[in-house]
C-alpha cells in the first residue's frame, strides 16, 4: 500500500467514525481530504453522497453517487446507490425530475446484474 494509499484509507476511516458519531461536518471534511489526495476513492465519494444526504444537500450527493458510477461504470451496486441517491433527492425536494433519473438508474443496474 502507498503512502497516498494509506492516507486516505486513514481518512476514510476517520470519516466513518465521526459519522457514527453523528459528526457531519467533520466527517465530510475528512472525505474531501481524502479525495484531495486522491479523486479516484469511490469509496470516499459514496460516503459523501450518503452524508451530504442526510445534511440535505441533495445536489451535491447525487454529484458524488455519479461520480461512482463514472468510476465503476460496472458495478451494478453503484447504480443501486445512485437510484437511492435521486429517491431520496426526490423526498428532499418534490423534484419529479429525480423519479426517472432514479429509473433509470435502477434499470441500468438490472442490466449490469444480468450480464
Amino acid at each position: 500500500m502507498s503512502d497516498t494509499t494509506s492516507d486516505v484509507v486513514v481518512l476514510y476511516d476517520a470519516a466513518d467514525k465521526l459519522k457514527e458519531e453523528g459528526k457531519l461536518d467533520e466527517a465530510v471534511e475528512k472525505l474531501e481530504a481524502a479525495l484531495a489526495q486522491d479523486q479516484q476513492y469511490a469509496l470516499a465519494h459514496s460516503a459523501l453522497a450518503v452524508i451530504l444526504q442526510r445534511m440535505g444537500k441533495h445536489e451535491d450527493a447525487v454529484k458524488h453517487a455519479a461520480r461512482v458510477c463514472e468510476l465503476e461504470p460496472n458495478e451494478p451496486f453503484s447504480y443501486t446507490a445512485m437510484s437511492v441517491t435521486y429517491q431520496r433527492a426526490y423526498a428532499g425536494t418534490n423534484n419529479m425530475d429525480y423519479i426517472k433519473l432514479a429509473e433509470d438508474a435502477m434499470e441500468r443496474s438490472r442490466q449490469l446484474s444480468q450480464g
